[in-house]
C-alpha cells in the first residue's frame, strides 16, 4: 500500500477494528456486524484470486440486491478488480452488450438470471467461470464455491484504480461504460458524510438498485462512516416503512415515486427516525414528506454515475425548486458553446472538474475525449446558477437529450431506433413528457409507412420486445408529417412545442 494511499479495502479494516460488533448489513433480515464482513469478503476475495482473477480485470453480476453482491462488492474492492454489476431491468441483448463491452473474467448469475446467462454464454468468450446466487444453480457452480479459506494475501491496490463500471443510458443506440475509481466515490463520499455529519450510528435503507451509482454509493457511504445499511432486493412501500421503524433508519435516497409511496403507506410514527433523505421527487412530494416528518429534511442535489453521484446538494427548503450548491472538491460551472463561463442567471451547459469525475469511458476513448474536451467533463445537463450560487436544472443538451424517468435514465436515440424497427414506421420522434408518477414519461411522436398502420399499444409492446420494458413509449401519437428544419431534419423544439404536454 502506498504511503499516501485510502481505499475501500482501509474502510472495511477500520471499521472491523473500530465498530466490530456494530451491524454493517441487515439483509433478508440477517445481521452481519463490520467483523463478520471483513471475513467474508476476505474468504471471497481469496478465491477470486483462486480463480486468477487480478486487479484490472472485471467481475460481473446480474442480481438483485442480496448478500452475495453485497460481498462480492468489498471483495472486488480487495484485490482491485472491476466489479461490473449489470441492470437486471435490462433484455437478453442488452445484457449481452453490457457483458460483451466489459468483457469480464468470472460472471454471478442471480437466481431469476441464470437462463439468460446460459442463453448468452456462447458469445461471452472473456468469461472463465460462471457462479450461480440459490439453492439450484443449474449449469453453474453454486456460488458458495466461489469462497476460498486459504489466507488471504492483499495485492498491491490504489485508490487510482478503476472500482466499478456502469453503464449508462445510451446516447448514440448504445450504453457507455463510465469507470469510476476507488478514490472518486471515498472523496464523493466523504461530503455527504460532512453534510449530513454521519457517523457509525446512521442506518441507510438500501433499497435502490446497487447497480445504480446512488443506491451503490450511499450504500458505502455509509461504510466509510462506520454505519449500517439495511439492504432490500427489491421496493415495496409497506416493508420498506417497516424497515425503517424496525432498524431506526436515519437516511435513504429515492427516485420517483418511491417517497410518495412510503408516505402512502406508513403510519408518521413509522418514520420518526429520519433525518435525511434524497433523491429526485416532485415539489408536492418533498414539501409533503417535510410536513409529515419535520424531523427531517429533504436534500435537492444534482449528479451523474459520471460524476460519481452527488455534484451540488443542499437542503430543498433553502432554494425551493433548485438543485443545490456545489459541494467541496468540485468546481462547477455553466458555460456557453465555447466552453465559457457564464453569469449567474444564463442557462449554458453544467461542467465539473476535480477528483470525483469518472475515469472515462470503458472501450470508447472517443467518447471520453469529447466528454472532457477543454479541461471539463461535458455532463450534457444544460442548467443555470442564480446568484447565490444555487442550481437550477435546466434539460439536456441537445447532443445528450434524454428522459428522466423512475430514476432511470433513456435516450431518445435508442427509443426511437426500436421504433424505426417495426414495418409500418416511416419516421418516429421520442421526448419526455411531465408525469405525476414518474416525474417524466416517454412519448412517441409517429409517421406511419403510406398505406401502413400500428395502433399504439400494439407499436409500445413491439418496442418493449426489443429493449428494456421500462423503455417502451407510455404516450404514443401518430401524425402525417413532423416538422423539419431548414436543413431537413426533424425540429425536435417544433415537436415539444406540440406534443410535450402528457
Amino acid at each position: 500500500m502506498a504511503l499516501h494511499d485510502f481505499t475501500l479495502g482501509d474502510v472495511y479494516r477500520r471499521n472491523a477494528s473500530l465498530f466490530p460488533d456494530r451491524t454493517a448489513f441487515v439483509i433478508d433480515g440477517v445481521r452481519v456486524t463490520h467483523r463478520d464482513y471483513l471475513a467474508r469478503i476476505e474468504r471471497l476475495a481469496a478465491g477470486l484470486l483462486r480463480d486468477n482473477v487480478r486487479p484490472g480485470d472485471r467481475v460481473a453480476i446480474l442480481s438483485q440486491n442480496c448478500p452475495e453482491m453485497v460481498e462480492l462488492i468489498g471483495a472486488v474492492a480487495l484485490i482491485g478488480a472491476i466489479l461490473l454489476p449489470v441492470n437486471y431491468r435490462l433484455n437478453a441483448e442488452e445484457i449481452g452488450f453490457v457483458l460483451g463491452d466489459g468483457a469480464p473474467t468470472v460472471l454471478i448469475a442471480g437466481s431469476d438470471y441464470r437462463d439468460i446467462i446460459a442463453g448468452l454464454q456462447p458469445s461471452l468468450a472473456s468469461v472463465r467461470k460462471t457462479y450461480a446466487i440459490g439453492a439450484d444453480p443449474g449449469p453453474f457452480a453454486p456460488f458458495a464455491e466461489l469462497e476460498s479459506d486459504d489466507a488471504f494475501v492483499p495485492p498491491e491496490v490504489a485508490a487510482a484504480d478503476g472500482f466499478v463500471i456502469i453503464h449508462t443510458a445510451a446516447v448514440g443506440g448504445k450504453p457507455r461504460g463510465a469507470l469510476i475509481s476507488q478514490g472518486n466515490l471515498l472523496i464523493a463520499q466523504s461530503s455527504l458524510i460532512e453534510a449530513w455529519r454521519l457517523t457509525e450510528r446512521d442506518v441507510n435503507l438500501g433499497m435502490l438498485p446497487l447497480f445504480h451509482v446512488t443506491g451503490l454509493g450511499l450504500m458505502l457511504t455509509l461504510q466509510q462512516a462506520g454505519g449500517a445499511s439495511v439492504i432490500s432486493a427489491k421496493f415495496d412501500p409497506a416493508q420498506a416503512a417497516r424497515d425503517i421503524e424496525a432498524h431506526r433508519v436515519t437516511v435513504l435516497a429515492e427516485f420517483a415515486p418511491t417517497l410518495g409511496n412510503i408516505l402512502d403507506q406508513a403510519q408518521s410514527a413509522q418514520l420518526q427516525s429520519l433525518r435525511a433523505v434524497t433523491g429526485l421527487d416532485t415539489p408536492e412530494t418533498i414539501e409533503r414528506f417535510e410536513k409529515e416528518c419535520p424531523q427531517a429534511t429533504f436534500w435537492a442535489t444534482f449528479g451523474q454515475s459520471e460524476t460519481s453521484g452527488l455534484a451540488t446538494f443542499a437542503p430543498y427548503r433553502d432554494r425551493p425548486k433548485s438543485a443545490g450548491r456545489p459541494l467541496p472538491w468540485r468546481t462547477i460551472a455553466v458555460v456557453d458553446a465555447d466552453d465559457r463561463p457564464l453569469p449567474a442567471g444564463e442557462v449554458g451547459e453544467i461542467v465539473l472538474r476535480g477528483p470525483t469525475v469518472f475515469k472515462g469511458y470503458w472501450n470508447n476513448e472517443a467518447a471520453t475525449q469529447h466528454a472532457f474536451r477543454n479541461g471539463w467533463h461535458h455532463t450534457g445537463d444544460m442548467g443555470k446558477f442564480d446568484a447565490d450560487g444555487y442550481l437550477f436544472y435546466a434539460g439536456r443538451a441537445p447532443e445528450k437529450e434524454l428522459i428522466k424517468t423512475g430514476g432511470e435514465n433513456v435516450y431518445p436515440a435508442e427509443v426511437e431506433g426500436a421504433l424505426k424497427q417495426h414495418p409500418a414506421i416511416a419516421e418516429a420522434v421520442v421526448i419526455g413528457v411531465p408525469d405525476p408518477q414518474w416525474s417524466e414519461a416517454i412519448k412517441a411522436v409517429c409517421v406511419c409507412k403510406p398505406g401502413q398502420n400500428v395502433d399504439a399499444v400494439t407499436l409500445a409492446d413491439f418496442v418493449g420486445s426489443l429493449i428494456a420494458r421500462y423503455k417502451k413509449p407510455k404516450h404514443v401519437v401518430f401524425v402525417d408529417a413532423l416538422p423539419k428544419d431548414a436543413k431537413g431534419a426533424v425540429d425536435r423544439a417544433a415537436v415539444k412545442a406540440a406534443h410535450g404536454g402528457a
